[in-house]
């Protein structure tokens, strides 16, 4: 009786840790996906962004996609930040948002009374700074997550 307790114990633990064990792949396959879509997001405005600038130097509606595109990439970096990172990555995931935080007072200097000024963008280094969120980020999809 207490070998057929004992082993009952012991297939117990062992399925406890390879439910933890699932959950933490499951955790870091997520977190990789959404690095993926971070880089993308990021890799897309970089290219677009000196075409973006220059429109809307001479249009309304390119002045408005612009703020748009802006917005959508404040809330996205917002959002990442507070993304749960699998501990294989906490320290190049804290480095991010350092960076971000940085990016976002980048975009955030661009604005001036809820209005862009085009004349900051030359000041700003933000793609610069695009760049280096980039290079973290794959960074963190190299630790094979």
């Amino acid at each position: 009786m207490k070998k057929v307790m004992l082993i009952v114990v012991l297939l117990s633990a062992f399925m406890l840790s390879a439910c933890s064990l699932s959950e933490e792949v499951n955790h870091s396959l997520e977190y990789a996906k959404e690095v993926k879509e971070q880089i993308d997001m990021l890799s897309n405005f970089a290219e677009e962004a000196p075409q973006m600038f220059k429109d809307a130097a001479l249009s309304p509606e390119s002045m408005k996609e612009l703020e748009s595109q802006l917005n959508d990439l404040k809330t996205n970096i917002s959002d990442f930040n507070q993304t749960e990172v699998p501990a294989i990555a906490e320290s190049i995931h804290e480095q991010l948002v350092m960076k971000n935080q940085t990016l976002l007072d980048e975009i955030n200097a661009l604005v001036d009374n809820g209005n862009i000024v085009l004349d900051n963008i030359e000041n700003t280094q933000i793609l610069k700074t695009i760049n280096d969120v980039i290079s973290l980020l794959n960074r963190i999809e190299n630790l094979g997550l």
